[in-house]
């Protein structure tokens, strides 16, 4: 019994320790740097600051202060992956954690949490399959969070398409709603293409990616998936919350293959950000700090 006992006390304190880990990890802010070679030889890089899963509640100051130091980075554009809400009176957080880099073009789509608000959940259901959209979950004021973002200039890709040039390049957008609650709806082709053509979904579920790799886009960006928030050292993600694999649940990748720079010059590239928040019913990570990504995209070879 004494055996026993002790064996309990350590799993105990192990769980304990491991707790105390994942909620200060979720603070544990980080910007990553990465270099995607996809522009012509002789381009001028052009430098993207990818946001990602803000889940932002109105009392949440270190987060937002977070946010707002990211001004200090020398982007040239600004483009978030959607889930920027956790409350219903969230939008003010996310404008002044934005405000810094509205001086900035941007681009934008959402993901569920734009529309509904978080509800507890057994994190156990994620092992069986995607988390589904509870009837009782309340609406967010979405209207009022475009209003925002629309209103400093920055371009709405919900099914939408768009072009913004920066730093001598005309970028071609196309950008998907949430595929996670089926809002997805590919826009039609207008035939415009510029120099680099890039698509902004949040949940990178596959219907979604084959339809943005099929359009054209070179590189596409996406959030959802927190990186798979609670990882396994030496692992990774345990779930993605999608139908996307595991190794792809955060990072730089190819798409459908390997990388365009290892040979399959058919995939497209593919970034999902692990994100800077949570849940405000989960607020722990393990072994997957929340972050920001800026990418510098560069020339081939």
């Amino acid at each position: 019994m004494p055996y026993a006992r002790n064996v309990l006390a350590v799993a105990g304190a192990a769980a304990a320790a491991g707790l105390a880990w994942g909620l200060a990890e979720a603070h544990a802010y980080t910007t990553r740097r990465v270099a995607v070679p996809l522009l012509p030889p002789g381009s001028a890089p052009v430098r993207i600051l990818h946001l990602s899963d803000l889940h932002l509640t109105p009392a949440q100051e270190r987060r937002i202060d977070w946010v707002r130091s990211l001004a200090r980075e020398e982007v040239d554009l600004v483009v978030t992956t959607g889930d920027n809400l956790a409350h219903a009176d969230a939008v003010p957080a996310v404008a002044r954690a934005l405000t810094p880099l509205f001086e900035l073009p941007g681009a934008f789509v959402y993901g569920s949490n734009d529309y509904y608000a978080p509800t507890p959940i057994n994190p156990f259901k994620y092992f069986k399959a995607p988390s589904g959209l509870e009837s009782t979950r309340p609406l967010l004021p979405t209207d009022s969070l475009t209003t925002v973002l629309e209103g400093v200039g920055w371009t709405n890709l919900n099914n939408a398409r768009g072009v913004v040039s920066v730093a001598g390049h005309e970028i071609s957008f196309v950008g998907m709603d949430d595929p996670h609650i089926q809002r997805d709806s590919m826009p039609s082709d207008d035939g415009v293409r510029g120099d680099l053509h890039v698509g902004v979904v949040h949940a990178p579920y596959r219907r979604a990616l084959d339809a943005l790799q099929a359009d054209g886009v070179a590189l596409t960006l996406a959030g959802h998936t927190h990186g798979g928030q609670v990882c396994v050292p030496g692992m990774g993600a345990l779930v993605t919350n999608c139908d996307i694999d595991r190794a792809r649940a955060k990072g730089l990748h190819g798409y459908p293959g390997l990388r365009p720079d290892e040979g399959d010059p058919a995939s497209m590239w593919l970034h999902v950000s692990a994100g800077v928040g949570t849940s405000p019913y989960a607020r722990v990570r393990f072994a997957c700090r929340p972050e920001a990504t800026v990418l510098t995209l560069v020339p081939r070879g």
